[in-house]
């Protein structure tokens, strides 16, 4: 049974990776970051006790903040493949937060590699090396964006990625490591934190319809993102660790839409006209934004055979009916004057 390490597997794309895997009959385990409250809601349907023989999914504590940490981990599962997707991945906040950003996503990923250089070293195992980039590396360079585009990252989020995926590279061609490096252009899906845009607009327009709330705070609605479907793309991380030699690919769909398309589709979809909801406040704005980015994904459909398996529509319907639901919900519980979660309008990426 071969085993994988996923940092970051309480996030959308490590809960998506995790069942992908354990489908495919590997041993799991995950890093997760100590809290005070439980923060594995992504993953619970996939826990079982340990204690339990069919048991095939292992969590430890670590942080990419800890170096020690992440060796005795490592020591500990013997893992044949490491995918490093923990980040603070939110970009809007890495302006709030760049030397946290910057710790966690530069030189988080190098001391991940370091550890795994180590173990390597030390055990005469081999392992190979996942790293989650991001399309925001490429910021304001013109669109369609693909491998061979310069990057011009415009946040400390994106500045961060740059060097993740320059470390890894260096890593790969200095000590002949396998080490994969995956430009994912915007994954959305049903799990994508509530503070996201895409997350932010569904969830709004489906408490809308509820009558559980009136208005919805964004910013630029004219940004445009290649948008597709997390459970997609973490297909793509796996077949990129199953090649004969590692290289860098970008993973997006070739097609892009504004904030306001988004708005259109999921409101629309709903039967609501987003313009008697949607208020714009400058806090949302970013210091410096990205104004296109477009994947060019041709090396990972030829390479890799990948294709992405749902279309934008698709895809805002998912998440929409996924949050009706949850409104529906909580409408429910109001209605029958059960104490709910309390709900507003947090900071996201716009």
């Amino acid at each position: 049974m071969t085993r994988a390490l996923i940092v970051g597997i309480t996030g959308q794309d490590g809960s998506y990776l995790a069942e992908l895997l354990l489908s495919k009959h590997y041993e799991v385990h995950g890093i997760v970051r100590r809290a005070s409250t439980f923060n594995t809601g992504r993953i619970d349907h996939l826990y079982r006790d340990p204690h339990d023989p069919t048991a095939h999914l292992r969590l430890h504590y670590g942080d990419l903040a800890d170096g020690t940490g992440l060796r005795r981990i490592l020591e500990r599962v013997r893992p044949a493949e490491v995918y490093n997707l923990g980040a603070q991945s939110h970009v809007r906040v890495s302006f709030d937060e760049p030397e946290y950003t910057a710790d966690v996503v530069a030189t988080g990923t190098l001391r991940l590699l370091e550890a795994v250089r180590d173990y390597m070293t030390t055990s005469g195992e081999k392992a190979r090396f996942y790293q989650a980039g991001s399309s925001e590396m490429f910021g304001s360079a013109a669109p369609p964006q693909s491998e061979s585009t310069p990057f011009h990252p415009r946040s400390p989020y994106a500045v961060s990625k740059v060097a993740a995926h320059y470390f890894a590279m260096n890593y790969r061609e200095s000590y002949g490591m396998f080490v994969a490096n995956g430009i994912l252009f915007n994954h959305e899906s049903p799990r994508r934190g509530e503070t996201f845009v895409t997350r932010k607009i569904t969830r709004a327009a489906a408490r809308i319809k509820m009558g559980l709330e009136s208005k919805l705070y964004l910013g630029n609605l004219d940004a445009k993102r290649d948008w597709g479907y997390a459970k997609d793309y973490v297909e793509a991380m796996w077949l990129m660790l199953q090649q004969e030699q590692p290289d860098d690919f970008v993973v997006a769909t070739g097609e892009s839409h504004s904030v306001r398309d988004f708005l259109d589709h999921s409101f629309g979809y709903l039967g609501l006209d987003w313009k008697q909801h949607v208020d714009i406040d400058p806090r949302y704005f970013r210091p410096a934004e990205v104004d296109h980015l477009l994947g060019d994904c041709t090396k990972a459909k030829t390479k890799l055979g990948w294709k992405p398996s749902i279309t934008f529509d698709e895809l805002v319907h998912l998440m929409v009916d996924h949050d009706l639901e949850r409104a529906q919900r909580d409408r429910t519980l109001r209605d029958s004057n059960v104490p709910g979660k309390k709900t507003g309008n947090e900071r996201d990426e716009w």
